[in-house]
């Protein structure tokens, strides 16, 4: 239970981190003139590098997956979904509940933070022997 709770503590610096980078590539795209959904996604990629990267060496220690490029294939699929969650979440409270779009986005994001977490650790993340006897009867 401690190295999950070191793994949550770490992986939310990392995220912040990943948040961090994204957000400052996209201004600085849009302050240079770049297209609104090039800015968008050279940050997203970016912050994706950036978080897989502390993700894998920083933050967990065991790995499923033996091909780096399926797990991160997988790691960014998750990624992806939690985009997509997002911008779900988003819908549902601003357009149709009436939330405020800063209050939404903040709420979205903690949602969508233990959404990732929890999917990377349990699909990439979890020594797959052990995984296997938590389920077992």
């Amino acid at each position: 239970m401690a190295s999950t709770l070191r793994e949550f503590l770490l992986y939310l610096a990392a995220s912040a981190a990943a948040l961090a980078l994204d957000t400052a590539v996209f201004s600085l795209g849009m302050r240079l003139g770049v297209n609104l959904a090039v800015s968008a996604c050279l940050g997203f990629s970016l912050g994706l590098m950036l978080i897989y990267t502390v993700s894998t060496r920083l933050v967990f220690s065991q790995h499923r997956m033996a091909d780096r490029r399926g797990e991160f294939a997988l790691f960014a699929l998750i990624g992806v979904a939690g985009l997509l969650l997002t911008e779900a979440l988003l819908w549902l409270l601003v357009r149709q509940l009436g939330v405020a779009p800063v209050a939404a986005k903040l709420t979205s994001a903690c949602g969508v933070f233990l959404f990732n977490f929890v999917l990377r650790k349990t699909l990439l993340f979890t020594n797959q022997r052990r995984a296997a006897l938590r389920t077992s009867p």
